[in-house]
Protein backbone atom coordinates (compact mmCIF):
# COMPACT_ATOMS: atom_id res chain seq x y z
CA UNK A 1 0.00 0.00 0.00
CA UNK A 2 2.77 2.38 0.53
CA UNK A 3 4.16 1.51 -2.97
CA UNK A 4 0.49 2.64 -4.31
CA UNK A 5 0.99 5.87 -2.42
CA UNK A 6 4.52 7.01 -2.80
CA UNK A 7 3.91 6.29 -6.51
CA UNK A 8 0.31 8.15 -7.02
CA UNK A 9 -0.90 4.64 -8.67
CA UNK A 10 -4.45 4.77 -9.86
CA UNK A 11 -4.66 1.17 -10.76
CA UNK A 12 -7.38 -0.63 -8.52
CA UNK A 13 -6.58 -3.77 -6.31
CA UNK A 14 -8.83 -6.21 -5.31
CA UNK A 15 -9.30 -8.88 -2.81
CA UNK A 16 -11.78 -11.87 -3.64
CA UNK A 17 -12.38 -14.61 -1.75
CA UNK A 18 -15.39 -15.94 -0.03
CA UNK A 19 -14.56 -14.00 3.56
CA UNK A 20 -12.41 -11.66 2.77
CA UNK A 21 -14.08 -8.68 4.99
CA UNK A 22 -14.12 -11.08 7.91
CA UNK A 23 -10.52 -11.87 7.45
CA UNK A 24 -9.53 -8.25 7.17
CA UNK A 25 -11.38 -7.20 10.31
CA UNK A 26 -9.77 -10.24 12.32
CA UNK A 27 -6.18 -9.40 11.59
CA UNK A 28 -6.66 -5.73 12.78
CA UNK A 29 -6.80 -6.65 16.14
CA UNK A 30 -3.77 -8.32 16.16
CA UNK A 31 -1.54 -5.27 15.79
CA UNK A 32 -0.04 -6.13 18.83
CA UNK A 33 1.91 -8.88 17.25
CA UNK A 34 3.12 -6.89 14.55
CA UNK A 35 6.35 -5.16 14.38
CA UNK A 36 7.43 -2.13 16.71
CA UNK A 37 7.26 0.16 13.40
CA UNK A 38 3.66 -0.58 13.18
CA UNK A 39 2.37 -0.63 16.49
CA UNK A 40 3.93 3.07 17.27
CA UNK A 41 2.39 4.21 14.22
CA UNK A 42 -1.03 3.04 15.89
CA UNK A 43 -0.14 4.96 19.22
CA UNK A 44 0.95 8.00 17.95
CA UNK A 45 -1.21 8.54 14.58
CA UNK A 46 -4.06 5.80 14.89
CA UNK A 47 -3.39 4.32 11.71
CA UNK A 48 -3.89 0.56 11.02
CA UNK A 49 -1.78 -1.09 9.40
CA UNK A 50 -5.00 -3.51 7.98
CA UNK A 51 -7.19 -0.35 7.27
CA UNK A 52 -6.15 -1.21 3.25
CA UNK A 53 -7.38 2.19 1.40
CA UNK A 54 -6.19 1.09 -1.70
CA UNK A 55 -7.80 -2.28 -1.62
CA UNK A 56 -11.47 -3.52 -2.59
CA UNK A 57 -13.00 -6.42 -0.90
CA UNK A 58 -14.93 -8.97 -2.68
CA UNK A 59 -17.11 -12.23 -2.11
CA UNK A 60 -18.55 -12.71 -5.58
CA UNK A 61 -16.64 -12.84 -8.91
CA UNK A 62 -19.72 -10.94 -10.21
CA UNK A 63 -18.18 -8.12 -8.52
CA UNK A 64 -15.35 -8.18 -10.49
CA UNK A 65 -16.98 -8.31 -13.76
CA UNK A 66 -18.67 -5.33 -13.19
CA UNK A 67 -15.66 -3.61 -13.06
CA UNK A 68 -14.50 -1.51 -16.22
CA UNK A 69 -12.14 -2.80 -18.33
CA UNK A 70 -8.33 -2.10 -17.73
CA UNK A 71 -5.07 -2.55 -15.42
CA UNK A 72 -5.64 -4.36 -12.07
CA UNK A 73 -4.55 -6.31 -9.45
CA UNK A 74 -6.42 -9.29 -8.23
CA UNK A 75 -5.90 -11.24 -5.11
CA UNK A 76 -7.77 -14.51 -5.63
CA UNK A 77 -7.92 -17.34 -3.64
CA UNK A 78 -6.78 -20.36 -3.49
CA UNK A 79 -3.12 -20.51 -4.52
CA UNK A 80 -3.12 -24.04 -6.31
CA UNK A 81 -5.53 -23.23 -8.97
CA UNK A 82 -7.08 -26.13 -8.30
CA UNK A 83 -10.73 -24.14 -7.15
CA UNK A 84 -11.97 -21.24 -5.82
CA UNK A 85 -12.05 -17.64 -7.83
CA UNK A 86 -8.38 -18.18 -8.86
CA UNK A 87 -9.34 -21.18 -10.83
CA UNK A 88 -12.10 -19.25 -12.59
CA UNK A 89 -9.87 -16.53 -13.32
CA UNK A 90 -7.18 -18.51 -14.18
CA UNK A 91 -9.14 -19.70 -17.35
CA UNK A 92 -10.32 -16.63 -18.75
CA UNK A 93 -6.99 -14.41 -18.40
CA UNK A 94 -4.18 -17.21 -19.18
CA UNK A 95 -4.18 -16.39 -22.86
CA UNK A 96 -3.68 -12.68 -22.92
CA UNK A 97 -0.02 -12.01 -23.10
CA UNK A 98 -0.32 -8.99 -21.09
CA UNK A 99 -1.71 -10.74 -17.65
CA UNK A 100 0.81 -11.78 -15.26
CA UNK A 101 0.09 -14.76 -12.72
CA UNK A 102 2.30 -13.76 -9.53
CA UNK A 103 2.64 -16.78 -6.93
CA UNK A 104 3.42 -16.07 -3.80
CA UNK A 105 4.00 -19.33 -2.39
CA UNK A 106 5.29 -22.66 -3.71
CA UNK A 107 2.39 -25.04 -5.05
CA UNK A 108 1.97 -28.52 -3.59
CA UNK A 109 3.04 -31.48 -5.16
CA UNK A 110 -0.03 -32.64 -8.00
CA UNK A 111 -1.81 -28.89 -8.18
CA UNK A 112 -1.87 -27.23 -11.01
CA UNK A 113 -0.08 -24.25 -9.60
CA UNK A 114 3.24 -26.37 -8.93
CA UNK A 115 3.07 -27.60 -12.60
CA UNK A 116 3.00 -23.94 -13.68
CA UNK A 117 5.99 -23.43 -11.85
CA UNK A 118 8.27 -26.26 -13.05
CA UNK A 119 7.41 -26.02 -16.18
CA UNK A 120 7.12 -22.05 -17.38
CA UNK A 121 4.71 -21.09 -20.10
CA UNK A 122 4.10 -20.55 -23.07
CA UNK A 123 2.42 -23.80 -23.05
CA UNK A 124 -1.51 -25.89 -23.50
CA UNK A 125 -2.76 -27.55 -20.08
CA UNK A 126 -6.17 -29.53 -19.40
CA UNK A 127 -8.83 -27.75 -16.45
CA UNK A 128 -11.31 -29.04 -15.15
CA UNK A 129 -14.29 -26.93 -14.99
CA UNK A 130 -17.04 -27.84 -12.29
CA UNK A 131 -20.74 -26.02 -11.62
CA UNK A 132 -23.66 -26.46 -9.57
CA UNK A 133 -26.76 -26.75 -11.55
CA UNK A 134 -30.15 -26.88 -9.61
CA UNK A 135 -31.83 -30.94 -10.27
CA UNK A 136 -34.71 -30.99 -12.97
CA UNK A 137 -37.02 -33.86 -14.60
CA UNK A 138 -36.62 -37.11 -13.68
CA UNK A 139 -33.55 -36.36 -11.34
CA UNK A 140 -35.64 -33.75 -8.95
CA UNK A 141 -38.56 -36.40 -8.98
CA UNK A 142 -36.26 -39.04 -7.97
CA UNK A 143 -34.65 -36.88 -5.00
CA UNK A 144 -37.24 -36.21 -4.07
CA UNK A 145 -38.85 -39.59 -3.62
CA UNK A 146 -35.76 -40.61 -2.27
CA UNK A 147 -36.10 -38.01 0.24
CA UNK A 148 -39.70 -38.76 1.22
CA UNK A 149 -38.63 -42.60 1.62
CA UNK A 150 -35.57 -41.34 4.05
CA UNK A 151 -38.14 -39.05 6.10
CA UNK A 152 -40.69 -42.12 6.53
CA UNK A 153 -38.00 -44.46 7.67
CA UNK A 154 -36.75 -41.85 10.18
CA UNK A 155 -40.24 -41.49 11.39
CA UNK A 156 -40.84 -45.01 11.67
CA UNK A 157 -37.62 -45.60 13.54
CA UNK A 158 -38.84 -42.73 16.16
CA UNK A 159 -42.19 -44.05 17.18
CA UNK A 160 -40.71 -47.55 17.45
CA UNK A 161 -38.45 -46.03 19.13
CA UNK A 162 -40.98 -44.04 21.48
CA UNK A 163 -43.49 -46.94 21.98
CA UNK A 164 -40.50 -49.29 23.46
CA UNK A 165 -39.83 -46.57 25.99
CA UNK A 166 -43.60 -46.05 26.84
CA UNK A 167 -43.39 -49.53 27.57
CA UNK A 168 -40.23 -49.71 29.32
CA UNK A 169 -41.37 -46.95 31.40
CA UNK A 170 -44.84 -48.08 32.61
CA UNK A 171 -43.16 -51.45 33.69
CA UNK A 172 -41.13 -49.68 35.92
CA UNK A 173 -43.72 -46.98 37.19
CA UNK A 174 -47.14 -49.26 37.76
CA UNK A 175 -47.05 -51.54 40.60
CA UNK A 176 -47.93 -54.94 40.54
CA UNK A 177 -51.23 -55.20 42.18
CA UNK A 178 -52.62 -52.32 41.03
CA UNK A 179 -55.98 -52.79 40.01
CA UNK A 180 -55.66 -50.84 36.91
CA UNK A 181 -53.17 -53.20 35.23
CA UNK A 182 -54.22 -55.59 33.02
CA UNK A 183 -52.91 -59.26 33.79
CA UNK A 184 -50.00 -60.20 31.35
CA UNK A 185 -51.17 -63.64 31.80
CA UNK A 186 -54.78 -63.79 30.42
CA UNK A 187 -54.68 -63.80 27.22
CA UNK A 188 -58.33 -63.72 26.21
CA UNK A 189 -59.47 -60.49 25.01
CA UNK A 190 -62.85 -61.02 24.82
CA UNK A 191 -65.69 -59.60 26.39
CA UNK A 192 -65.62 -62.08 28.67
CA UNK A 193 -62.38 -60.54 30.21
CA UNK A 194 -64.25 -57.24 30.47
CA UNK A 195 -67.26 -58.91 32.85
CA UNK A 196 -64.68 -59.73 35.12
CA UNK A 197 -63.03 -56.32 35.69
CA UNK A 198 -63.97 -54.46 39.09
CA UNK A 199 -66.36 -51.44 39.12
CA UNK A 200 -63.63 -48.69 38.46
CA UNK A 201 -62.60 -50.83 36.15
CA UNK A 202 -65.85 -50.72 33.84
CA UNK A 203 -65.85 -46.97 34.62
CA UNK A 204 -62.89 -46.61 32.24
CA UNK A 205 -63.43 -49.45 29.53
CA UNK A 206 -66.97 -49.06 27.85
CA UNK A 207 -68.89 -51.61 25.59
CA UNK A 208 -66.90 -51.99 22.60
CA UNK A 209 -63.73 -50.81 23.48
CA UNK A 210 -61.04 -53.93 24.22
CA UNK A 211 -57.49 -53.32 25.31
CA UNK A 212 -54.83 -54.01 22.76
CA UNK A 213 -53.27 -57.29 22.93
CA UNK A 214 -49.66 -55.10 23.29
CA UNK A 215 -51.11 -52.64 26.06
CA UNK A 216 -49.82 -53.41 29.01
CA UNK A 217 -51.90 -50.76 30.91
CA UNK A 218 -55.53 -49.63 30.53
CA UNK A 219 -57.37 -47.44 27.64
CA UNK A 220 -56.35 -43.61 29.05
CA UNK A 221 -53.67 -44.24 32.19
CA UNK A 222 -52.40 -41.52 34.10
CA UNK A 223 -48.38 -41.31 34.35
CA UNK A 224 -47.51 -39.52 37.21
CA UNK A 225 -44.18 -37.59 35.53
CA UNK A 226 -42.17 -37.41 38.72
CA UNK A 227 -38.09 -36.16 38.41
CA UNK A 228 -35.48 -38.18 38.57
CA UNK A 229 -33.24 -37.10 41.89
CA UNK A 230 -29.35 -38.20 42.74
CA UNK A 231 -26.90 -37.20 45.37
CA UNK A 232 -26.55 -33.84 43.39
CA UNK A 233 -30.17 -33.13 42.81
CA UNK A 234 -32.17 -32.98 39.79
CA UNK A 235 -31.13 -35.09 36.86
CA UNK A 236 -31.38 -32.83 33.83
CA UNK A 237 -31.30 -33.63 29.67
CA UNK A 238 -28.60 -31.43 28.37
CA UNK A 239 -30.23 -31.11 25.20
CA UNK A 240 -32.70 -29.36 26.79
CA UNK A 241 -30.68 -26.21 27.17
CA UNK A 242 -29.29 -26.28 23.56
CA UNK A 243 -29.77 -23.30 21.22
CA UNK A 244 -30.53 -24.90 18.10
CA UNK A 245 -31.49 -22.43 16.13
CA UNK A 246 -29.68 -19.73 15.42
CA UNK A 247 -30.46 -16.41 13.52
CA UNK A 248 -27.72 -15.87 10.68
CA UNK A 249 -28.77 -12.23 10.32
CA UNK A 250 -27.36 -11.35 13.74
CA UNK A 251 -24.50 -12.76 12.94
CA UNK A 252 -23.96 -10.34 10.27
CA UNK A 253 -23.08 -6.90 11.39
CA UNK A 254 -22.90 -4.06 8.30
CA UNK A 255 -19.51 -2.30 8.91
CA UNK A 256 -18.37 0.35 6.01
CA UNK A 257 -21.45 -0.80 3.63
CA UNK A 258 -19.76 -3.80 4.20
CA UNK A 259 -20.60 -7.39 5.12
CA UNK A 260 -18.42 -8.68 8.16
CA UNK A 261 -18.41 -10.85 11.15
CA UNK A 262 -18.57 -14.35 11.38
CA UNK A 263 -19.69 -15.04 7.72
CA UNK A 264 -19.90 -13.46 4.67
CA UNK A 265 -22.29 -13.27 2.14
CA UNK A 266 -21.13 -16.10 0.04
CA UNK A 267 -20.57 -18.08 2.78
CA UNK A 268 -24.40 -17.43 4.00
CA UNK A 269 -25.79 -18.01 0.73
CA UNK A 270 -23.91 -21.71 0.51
CA UNK A 271 -25.04 -22.50 3.88
CA UNK A 272 -28.80 -21.26 3.36
CA UNK A 273 -28.88 -22.95 0.01
CA UNK A 274 -31.52 -25.76 0.06
CA UNK A 275 -31.78 -26.02 -3.85
CA UNK A 276 -31.67 -29.77 -4.95
CA UNK A 277 -28.33 -29.43 -7.16
CA UNK A 278 -25.46 -31.99 -8.52
CA UNK A 279 -22.39 -30.84 -9.84
CA UNK A 280 -21.51 -30.87 -13.96
CA UNK A 281 -18.00 -31.56 -14.62
CA UNK A 282 -16.11 -30.45 -17.97
CA UNK A 283 -12.25 -30.65 -19.10
CA UNK A 284 -10.98 -27.74 -21.01
CA UNK A 285 -7.69 -27.16 -23.14
CA UNK A 286 -6.61 -23.35 -22.48
CA UNK A 287 -3.47 -21.97 -23.83
CA UNK A 288 -1.28 -20.37 -21.27
CA UNK A 289 0.61 -17.40 -23.00
CA UNK A 290 0.64 -14.94 -19.97
CA UNK A 291 3.40 -14.18 -18.00
CA UNK A 292 4.38 -16.41 -14.58
CA UNK A 293 6.17 -15.13 -11.76
CA UNK A 294 6.88 -16.82 -8.21
CA UNK A 295 8.05 -14.34 -5.26
CA UNK A 296 8.40 -16.45 -2.07
CA UNK A 297 5.97 -14.60 0.68
CA UNK A 298 5.26 -17.89 2.41
CA UNK A 299 6.68 -16.10 5.91
CA UNK A 300 9.43 -18.96 6.43
CA UNK A 301 13.36 -18.44 7.54
CA UNK A 302 15.41 -18.10 5.03
CA UNK A 303 18.92 -20.42 5.09
CA UNK A 304 20.93 -17.53 6.94
CA UNK A 305 17.75 -17.43 9.50
CA UNK A 306 18.00 -21.08 9.96
CA UNK A 307 21.30 -21.85 10.89
CA UNK A 308 21.18 -18.71 13.21
CA UNK A 309 18.25 -20.43 15.15
CA UNK A 310 19.77 -23.76 15.22
CA UNK A 311 23.06 -22.55 16.62
CA UNK A 312 21.31 -20.63 19.48
CA UNK A 313 18.86 -24.04 20.19
CA UNK A 314 22.23 -26.19 20.13
CA UNK A 315 20.50 -29.24 19.91
CA UNK A 316 22.02 -32.74 20.50
CA UNK A 317 20.31 -34.49 17.56
CA UNK A 318 18.87 -32.78 14.68
CA UNK A 319 16.63 -34.30 12.15
CA UNK A 320 15.46 -32.37 8.56
CA UNK A 321 12.71 -33.42 6.69
CA UNK A 322 10.30 -31.34 3.88
CA UNK A 323 13.10 -29.93 1.38
CA UNK A 324 14.77 -30.03 -1.79
CA UNK A 325 17.72 -32.55 -1.71
CA UNK A 326 19.77 -30.31 -2.69
CA UNK A 327 18.86 -27.90 0.32
CA UNK A 328 18.71 -30.27 2.54
CA UNK A 329 22.22 -31.49 2.11
CA UNK A 330 23.67 -27.89 2.10
CA UNK A 331 21.76 -27.44 5.68
CA UNK A 332 22.94 -31.37 6.55
CA UNK A 333 26.75 -30.25 6.11
CA UNK A 334 26.67 -27.09 7.69
CA UNK A 335 24.98 -28.74 10.59
CA UNK A 336 27.61 -31.17 11.28
CA UNK A 337 30.44 -28.76 11.17
CA UNK A 338 28.84 -26.08 13.65
CA UNK A 339 25.73 -27.41 15.16
CA UNK A 340 25.64 -30.72 16.35
CA UNK A 341 27.64 -33.87 15.39
CA UNK A 342 24.48 -35.91 15.12
CA UNK A 343 22.00 -35.15 12.08
CA UNK A 344 19.56 -37.01 9.97
CA UNK A 345 17.76 -36.55 6.99
CA UNK A 346 15.46 -39.33 6.17
CA UNK A 347 13.98 -39.91 3.12
CA UNK A 348 10.12 -39.99 2.74
CA UNK A 349 8.96 -43.50 4.83
CA UNK A 350 12.52 -43.73 6.26
CA UNK A 351 12.54 -44.68 9.82
CA UNK A 352 15.34 -43.74 11.94
CA UNK A 353 15.96 -44.20 15.52
CA UNK A 354 17.24 -41.20 17.31
CA UNK A 355 16.52 -42.72 20.95
CA UNK A 356 19.73 -41.74 23.28
CA UNK A 357 21.17 -44.05 25.98
CA UNK A 358 21.45 -41.85 28.84
CA UNK A 359 22.68 -44.60 31.26
CA UNK A 360 20.07 -43.91 33.81
CA UNK A 361 19.22 -46.01 36.61
CA UNK A 362 16.31 -46.40 39.26
CA UNK A 363 17.45 -46.56 42.47
CA UNK A 364 15.36 -46.48 46.12
CA UNK A 365 16.27 -43.83 48.68
CA UNK A 366 16.93 -45.76 51.84
CA UNK A 367 15.06 -44.97 55.27
CA UNK A 368 18.25 -44.14 56.97
CA UNK A 369 20.06 -42.28 54.61
CA UNK A 370 16.74 -39.70 53.92
CA UNK A 371 16.98 -39.40 58.50
CA UNK A 372 20.26 -37.66 58.15
CA UNK A 373 19.61 -35.51 55.00
CA UNK A 374 19.11 -31.89 55.67
CA UNK A 375 17.26 -30.00 52.93
CA UNK A 376 17.52 -26.68 52.54
CA UNK A 377 14.97 -24.20 50.37
CA UNK A 378 16.27 -22.83 46.85
CA UNK A 379 13.40 -21.60 45.47
CA UNK A 380 10.10 -23.92 45.35
CA UNK A 381 12.20 -26.92 45.73
CA UNK A 382 14.32 -28.34 48.48
CA UNK A 383 17.51 -29.44 48.08
CA UNK A 384 20.16 -31.19 49.41
CA UNK A 385 24.07 -33.00 48.87
CA UNK A 386 23.57 -36.67 49.74
CA UNK A 387 26.77 -38.98 50.08
CA UNK A 388 26.04 -42.57 49.86
CA UNK A 389 26.98 -46.09 48.50
CA UNK A 390 24.94 -48.12 46.15
CA UNK A 391 23.58 -51.26 47.62
CA UNK A 392 20.56 -54.22 47.07
CA UNK A 393 17.43 -54.24 48.79
CA UNK A 394 15.72 -57.81 49.65
CA UNK A 395 13.90 -58.25 46.12
CA UNK A 396 16.95 -56.94 44.48
CA UNK A 397 16.31 -53.39 43.54
CA UNK A 398 19.15 -50.69 43.90
CA UNK A 399 19.15 -49.11 46.89
CA UNK A 400 21.07 -45.89 48.13
CA UNK A 401 22.73 -46.50 51.62
CA UNK A 402 24.66 -44.74 54.22
CA UNK A 403 28.03 -44.32 53.90
CA UNK A 404 30.15 -47.09 56.16
CA UNK A 405 33.27 -44.76 56.41
CA UNK A 406 33.17 -41.46 57.05
CA UNK A 407 32.32 -39.16 53.97
CA UNK A 408 35.54 -37.63 51.54
CA UNK A 409 35.33 -34.04 51.74
CA UNK A 410 34.06 -32.21 48.47
CA UNK A 411 34.59 -28.73 46.87
CA UNK A 412 31.71 -25.79 47.46
CA UNK A 413 29.00 -26.20 44.66
CA UNK A 414 26.79 -23.00 44.04
CA UNK A 415 23.33 -24.55 43.22
CA UNK A 416 21.03 -22.20 41.66
CA UNK A 417 21.13 -18.62 39.22
CA UNK A 418 20.91 -14.99 39.88
CA UNK A 419 19.69 -11.93 37.83
CA UNK A 420 21.19 -8.89 38.34
CA UNK A 421 18.31 -6.92 38.06
CA UNK A 422 16.69 -9.16 40.98
CA UNK A 423 20.26 -8.64 42.86
CA UNK A 424 19.76 -5.00 42.21
CA UNK A 425 16.44 -4.82 44.12
CA UNK A 426 17.54 -6.89 46.81
CA UNK A 427 20.69 -4.72 47.62
CA UNK A 428 18.12 -1.64 47.40
CA UNK A 429 15.62 -3.34 49.98
CA UNK A 430 19.18 -4.13 52.09
CA UNK A 431 19.88 0.46 52.19
CA UNK A 432 22.60 -0.43 49.32
CA UNK A 433 23.44 2.38 47.00
CA UNK A 434 22.93 0.55 43.74
CA UNK A 435 22.82 1.26 40.19
CA UNK A 436 23.79 -0.42 36.78
CA UNK A 437 26.79 1.10 34.82
CA UNK A 438 28.62 0.38 31.51
CA UNK A 439 27.49 -3.74 32.28
CA UNK A 440 27.98 -3.77 35.72
CA UNK A 441 26.50 -3.41 38.72
CA UNK A 442 27.68 -0.59 40.79
CA UNK A 443 27.10 -1.23 44.67
CA UNK A 444 27.57 1.60 47.13
CA UNK A 445 31.24 3.54 46.32
CA UNK A 446 33.80 1.20 45.40
CA UNK A 447 32.32 -2.29 44.85
CA UNK A 448 31.11 -3.78 41.28
CA UNK A 449 29.82 -6.84 40.35
CA UNK A 450 29.66 -8.17 37.14
CA UNK A 451 28.79 -11.55 35.15
CA UNK A 452 30.80 -12.81 32.66
CA UNK A 453 31.36 -16.50 30.33
CA UNK A 454 28.85 -17.13 27.56
CA UNK A 455 25.28 -18.53 28.94
CA UNK A 456 24.69 -21.44 26.14
CA UNK A 457 26.99 -23.62 24.86
CA UNK A 458 26.90 -25.44 21.49
CA UNK A 459 26.21 -29.53 21.95
CA UNK A 460 23.48 -28.77 25.12
CA UNK A 461 26.35 -28.31 27.92
CA UNK A 462 25.91 -26.70 31.07
CA UNK A 463 26.48 -22.79 30.86
CA UNK A 464 29.82 -21.74 32.73
CA UNK A 465 29.30 -18.12 33.79
CA UNK A 466 31.39 -16.45 36.66
CA UNK A 467 30.59 -13.94 39.11
CA UNK A 468 33.06 -11.10 39.79
CA UNK A 469 33.10 -9.21 42.77
CA UNK A 470 35.98 -6.37 42.18
CA UNK A 471 36.42 -3.44 45.19
CA UNK A 472 38.82 -2.88 48.01
CA UNK A 473 38.80 -5.13 51.10
CA UNK A 474 36.51 -3.04 52.93
CA UNK A 475 33.46 -3.49 55.54
CA UNK A 476 31.13 -2.80 52.70
CA UNK A 477 32.82 -5.45 50.27
CA UNK A 478 32.70 -8.20 52.83
CA UNK A 479 28.71 -7.45 53.41
CA UNK A 480 27.93 -7.20 49.56
CA UNK A 481 29.82 -10.45 48.99
CA UNK A 482 27.86 -11.96 51.92
CA UNK A 483 24.53 -10.45 50.84
CA UNK A 484 26.09 -12.32 47.20
CA UNK A 485 26.27 -15.80 49.05
CA UNK A 486 23.00 -16.05 50.36
CA UNK A 487 21.37 -16.17 47.10
CA UNK A 488 22.59 -19.23 46.55
CA UNK A 489 22.80 -22.63 48.35
CA UNK A 490 26.10 -23.83 48.50
CA UNK A 491 26.09 -27.63 50.04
Amino acid sequence: MQFWEQHKLAYPIFFLTYVSSSTIDYVKSFLEWMSDSIAKSFEHTRDNAFLLRHVKLLINKSDLESVPDGPKVVLASMGSLEAGFSHDIFVEWVSDTKNLILFSERGQFGTLARMLQADPPPKAVKVTMSKRVPLVGEELAAYEEEQNRIKKEEALKASLIKEEESKASLRTELPVNDQMVLDANNTHSSSNAIGQRSEAFRDVLIDGFLPPSTSVAPMFPFYDCSSEWDDFGEVINPDDYVTKDVNIDQMLMPVDGELAGKLDEGSVSLILDTTPSKVVSTELTVQVKCSLIYMDFEGRSDGRSIKSILAHVAPLKLVLVHGSAEATEHLKQHCLQHVCPHVYAPQIEETIDVTSDLCAYKVQLSEKLMSNVLFKKLGEYEIAWIDAEVGKTENGMLSLLPLSSPAPPHKTVLVGDIKMADFKQFLASKGVQVEFAGGALRCGEYVTLRKVGDASQKGGSAAIQQIILEGPLTEEYYKIREYLYSQFYAP
